[in-house]
C-alpha cells in the first residue's frame, strides 16, 4: 500500500483530494495538513511515498515546502495540485513527479499515482532531465529517459515516447541535440534526433539510409551518416 500526505489550506479542496484518493485501492494511510508548516512537521516524523501539495498556502507555500522536504532522509515524490497553471517550470526545477490542475479529475489523479509507482517513488533519476509539457488543460512531466525520438517543428520540438503521444516543447531540436548528446541521443537528420538505445534497426548503406525505432523509420542524412554510423557501432548496433 502507498501512504500519502495531502496539504491544502482550503478545506473543500483538501476533502476532495482525500475522497478521490480513498477510491484508489493502492492508497494506504492518508495524512492531511492545512498548512505547509503542519505538513513539514508530519513529514519529519512519518515517511510517505507521495506528498500532494497545494502551491499557494499561507506561510510555507508548496514550492518552499518541496525544497524543505527534499532534505529529508527519505523524501516523498512530490505532486503539486493547484489552480495556478503558471508555476509548472518552478515545479519542474524541483523535480516534481507531476503537476495537477484544479478542479482535479479522478482519471488524472490516477495517472499521477501510476507515474510515481512506475518511477519507484521518485520523480526521476538524479542524472535524468525532466521537461514540463502541456497536455490539454494540464501539465505533465516527461523524463528524457522516456524519449525515443524527437522531431523538429520550427522553434519547437515534439518528443515521442513509448506511449505513442507526441509532446510539444518550446525548445529547438539543435538545443536538445547539445543537451542530450552525453545521454546517447544522435542527430540523424535536420528534422530528427534519436535515442541511440531506442534504435531497433539501422540501414546505413544504399540510396536511402535510415534508422528504425520499432515501426517508425527515420531518414539519415548523407551529411550526418558517418557520425551516425560510428555512434551506433560504439553503442553496439550492427551496420
Amino acid at each position: 500500500m502507498t501512504d500519502v500526505l495531502v496539504a491544502d489550506d482550503e478545506r473543500p479542496a483538501l476533502d476532495e483530494i482525500v475522497h478521490l484518493l480513498r477510491a484508489d485501492p493502492r492508497i494506504g494511510e492518508i495524512l492531511t495538513a492545512s498548512s505547509g508548516a503542519q505538513a513539514l512537521a508530519l513529514l519529519s516524523e512519518r515517511a510517505v511515498a507521495i506528498a500532494f501539495l497545494d502551491i499557494h498556502m499561507p506561510g510555507l507555500g508548496g514550492l518552499e515546502l518541496a525544497r524543505a522536504v527534499s532534505a529529508l532522509a527519505d523524501p516523498p515524490a512530490i505532486v503539486f495540485v493547484t489552480a495556478d497553471d503558471a508555476r509548472a517550470v518552478d515545479a519542474f526545477d524541483l523535480r516534481a513527479a507531476d503537476y495537477l490542475l484544479k478542479p482535479l479529475r479522478a482519471e488524472r489523479l490516477r495517472r499521477a499515482i501510476d507515474r510515481v509507482i512506475e518511477l519507484g517513488g521518485t520523480a526521476a533519476r538524479a542524472d535524468d532531465e525532466v521537461l514540463p509539457v502541456t497536455v490539454g488543460a494540464s501539465v505533465r512531466f516527461v523524463n528524457r529517459s522516456d524519449v525515443r525520438w524527437v522531431q523538429a517543428q520550427g522553434d519547437y520540438s515534439r518528443l515521442h515516447t513509448g506511449d505513442g503521444i507526441g509532446h510539444l516543447v518550446r525548445i529547438p531540436i539543435s538545443e536538445l541535440e547539445q543537451r542530450w548528446a552525453d545521454a546517447g541521443f544522435l542527430r540523424v537528420h535536420r528534422s530528427y534526433l534519436v535515442a541511440g538505445g531506442a534504435v531497433t534497426e539501422a540501414r546505413l548503406s544504399g540510396a536511402e539510409p535510415s534508422v528504425s525505432v520499432d515501426a517508425i523509420v527515420l531518414p539519415v542524412s548523407r551529411r550526418l551518416l558517418p557520425g551516425v554510423r560510428d555512434a551506433l557501432v560504439r553503442q553496439g548496433h550492427s551496420r
